[in-house]
């Protein structure tokens, strides 16, 4: 697409806003909308425009983007009262962001292209770090030439930007990651609560596992938050705990066997039943922790 390409955005929570500041940064027009207006406030001091609504983002965008929590929220933004569908013209792409239902991602793409518009799945990976970096991972759903005409404007937040299929393929490959994602995190969880059982030295332990083929992105970036007690959310308990939810629905669909997943949204269920759900994804640890009666944490093994 064009270098002045105007773009909208729809969603400016902890990925959302850095997403979008990024976009501002790379020389796009940008408008942008929020239920919350007051989370806006930093981009329309950097200078992006506001909107009344999401139809208004349309009206004023070649591309529109959004990110926000779950799949009643995508069909709202985009095709409620309100929705982005109301203000849409012909030839605009519909660019969502959200991890959602593949299925509804379908059902809305059939629904946005009898209006003539366009659509991508493109759902995210990399954290909140990864959206105020740029360097998101991007797995991307949707017709090629689409995709290459917002290729741009996706390597404004993104570092690996992946065409993985048609619409739905970018939802059904998030779902993959999640699976990866939450087996990597219990893994991590079980680890450091059988290292803090054995009174070892967590930070050690860390230094000495992380270079070898127990490394992961997980555990280098949420296992020292884990040993100093920083459960502040890169991705939130409950969100985590709804992607789960989706990759169950899917499984069970398909009738694929996810035992491991299975067992992960239960350990979860317990982080939400103390009222933890808005804590970083990473306190599933603290299922374990009191199942074996310790905390992961330097100098309280």
């Amino acid at each position: 697409m064009a270098e002045r390409t105007r773009v909208g955005f729809i969603g400016l929570g902890i990925m959302g806003a850095p997403m979008a500041m990024n976009i501002l940064k790379a020389g796009y027009p940008i408008t942008v909308w929020n239920r919350t207006a007051s989370k806006g406030k930093e981009l329309r001091e950097a200078g992006a425009a506001w909107a009344d609504s999401p139809a208004d983002v349309a009206r004023r965008s070649d591309v529109v983007i959004t990110i926000v929590s779950d799949t009643p929220d995508v069909e709202e933004v985009v095709l409620g009262p309100e929705g982005v569908v109301h203000g849409a013209h012909e030839g605009m792409v519909v660019v969502d962001m959200s991890t959602i239902s593949p299925h509804a991602t379908r059902r809305i793409a059939e629904k946005l292209r009898e209006a003539g518009i366009e659509m991508l799945d493109a759902p995210v990976s990399g954290g909140d770090v990864g959206a105020q970096k740029g360097t998101l991972s991007i797995m991307v759903g949707g017709k090629e030439d689409v995709f290459r005409r917002c290729l741009p404007i996706l390597r404004a937040m993104g570092k690996r930007i992946t065409h993985v299929g048609p619409n739905g393929a970018g939802q059904f490959t998030k779902l993959v990651n999640q699976i990866i994602v939450v087996g990597n995190t219990l893994a991590m969880a079980e680890g450091l609560v059988f290292a803090a059982k054995a009174g070892l030295d967590l930070e050690r332990v860390l230094e000495a596992v992380s270079a070898g083929a127990a490394g992961s992105w997980m555990l280098s970036n949420r296992g020292p938050q884990i040993i100093h007690g920083d459960f502040r959310p890169g991705f939130m308990v409950k969100l985590q705990q709804k992607d789960v939810r989706l990759v169950l629905e899917a499984a069970r669909e398909m009738e694929v066997p996810l035992p491991g997943t299975a067992l992960i949204h239960q350990l979860y269920h317990a982080v939400e039943a103390r009222g933890l759900d808005e804590e970083g994804n990473h306190a599933l640890v603290k299922a374990l922790e009191w199942l074996a009666g310790v905390e992961a944490r330097v100098n309280k093994q």
